[in-house]
């Protein structure tokens, strides 16, 4: 297990959620819930074998950790992904609700209000709701990390 930080590669743990990663962390009883939208109103474990892997286009790998309400009333959505080394997930874009975005391997390059910036493992994006950005991964390996949406549109049927 690597340490990195606040966040232990192979599980986050998140306001009272424990995520659990590729690492054979995944602990505790609690059922895994990676479709639709439920009540976070309860402290739980998802277990990272239950997330089922979307398979992209441009060799990426896309896992749906949780989409959901918090008991204190913001929507938010997890998803970890993989892009390969040189691959862009989307054109540059803005978002209506905000995001983290935690690097758990390989360099992301960050492209926001008109600047580039360079993040490694243990580093956190920070996307401002209605921020044009683009994530891209730079490095000499494959880039995993994970998603946190939270509010604006995020568990909205209109949401791409």
């Amino acid at each position: 297990m690597k340490n990195t930080g606040w966040l232990r590669v192979g599980s986050i743990v998140l306001g009272g959620l424990v995520l659990s990663g590729g690492m054979g962390l995944a602990q505790g009883t609690a059922a895994a819930s990676s479709k639709g939208s439920e009540s976070l109103a309860q402290a739980r474990v998802f277990s990272f074998e239950q997330m089922p892997v979307k398979k992209m286009a441009n060799g990426g790998e896309s896992r749906s950790i949780v989409q959901g309400t918090l008991a204190t009333g913001e929507s938010v959505s997890l998803h970890e992904s993989m892009q390969p080394v040189g691959i862009q997930p989307n054109p540059a874009h803005r978002i209506e609700h905000s995001e983290f975005i935690v690097v758990r391997e390989g360099t992301l390059e960050f492209y926001h209000d008109g600047k580039a910036e360079k993040v490694g493992p243990g580093g956190v994006i920070y996307v401002a709701f209605g921020t044009l950005h683009q994530v891209r991964n730079i490095g000499n390996v494959p880039a995993q990390y994970v998603v946190i949406a939270i509010g604006g549109d995020v568990g909205s049927a209109d949401r791409k």
